[in-house]
């Protein structure tokens, strides 16, 4: 399939599955190789005939939709972002929550893929964050994904030397151990991750959190309606207070009731201004 005929159709399937052209014009080769595996599959010739089959067959409008998850990560992706969260958030949010009696900082990984976000996550708590950090107050960090296959790589923990270069060497060499070509993460800072399987787009986790990280999906993939609509839903399962992370490139929806974390305008991260009456959370 030329990649003219992919780009083609891509910008008359996404719309139909409320997903944005654009957000995928350039990893689109990723997706055009598994749609080609899927014309192959189903002994179809290209593009045109493809069309014919999803109007005359529309379960596999469901297929074609499981085939645009992009798994592109690493550890400590946008280092800017992460040197905050060490650096500032996480002492903030820990503090806030010990002051609530919390005992536990929850936090949200959407979008995880092989759990080198969670995993990042756990590293910038245990080796970066600054103190003074409370006592006691532990890191439990969910990650979900809506691929089961890249949540069992994710489970092993282990991965390639490419995955970690953006890591602080002292880092690497404190929480990593090599094993036949790859890195794997010592279990004890594997403790506190709980990967899951959940679409965005499902009902989500009934737990709130203090810090939700959604980057580089939603906002990236997804059309302005749908975006608006997880939107709600994702900033209703944050602690007054909380956090949300999203791509350093990626805008909220025009007039989401969310403003910059101070400190933190240019990084994507974000906390609520505006609180429903009934509910407590935010208004979007």
């Amino acid at each position: 399939m030329r990649d003219a005929e992919c780009v083609e159709f891509l910008q008359w399937a996404l719309p139909r599955l409320r997903r944005r052209w654009q957000g995928f014009r350039k990893v689109r080769r990723q997706l055009c190789r598994r749609i080609d595996r899927r014309l192959r599959e189903l002994g179809l010739s290209g593009p045109p005939a493809y069309r014919e089959y999803l109007a005359c067959t529309p379960a596999e409008w469901a297929a074609l939709d499981a085939l645009c998850p992009i798994t592109i990560s690493n550890f400590y992706r946008d280092r800017a972002v992460f040197d905050f969260l060490a650096g500032s958030l996480l002492t903030q949010l820990a503090q806030a929550a010990a002051a609530q009696g919390e005992r536990t900082l929850r936090a949200w990984s959407i979008g995880c893929t092989s759990g080198e976000e969670p995993y990042s996550l756990m590293l910038a708590w245990r080796l970066g964050a600054q103190p003074p950090l409370p006592g006691g107050l532990a890191l439990r960090v969910l990650a979900t994904d809506v691929d089961e296959t890249v949540l069992e790589r994710a489970r092993t923990g282990c991965y390639a030397p490419s995955s970690l270069k953006q890591l602080p060497p002292s880092w690497l060499q404190e929480a990593f151990e090599p094993a036949e070509g790859v890195y794997c993460l010592r279990p004890r800072y594997r403790e506190g991750v709980d990967f899951l399987r959940q679409d965005i787009r499902d009902p989500l986790p009934q737990e709130r959190f203090h810090l939700i990280l959604c980057r580089n999906l939603v906002f990236t993939y997804f059309d302005e309606p749908t975006q608006r609509e997880m939107l709600t839903r994702i900033a209703r399962r944050l602690f007054p207070g909380g956090a949300l992370v999203i791509g350093r490139r990626e805008s909220l929806p025009p007039g989401a009731a969310l403003s910059p974390w101070p400190g933190a305008e240019r990084l994507g991260i974000y906390q609520w201004r505006l609180t429903d009456d009934r509910t407590g959370a935010p208004a979007i």
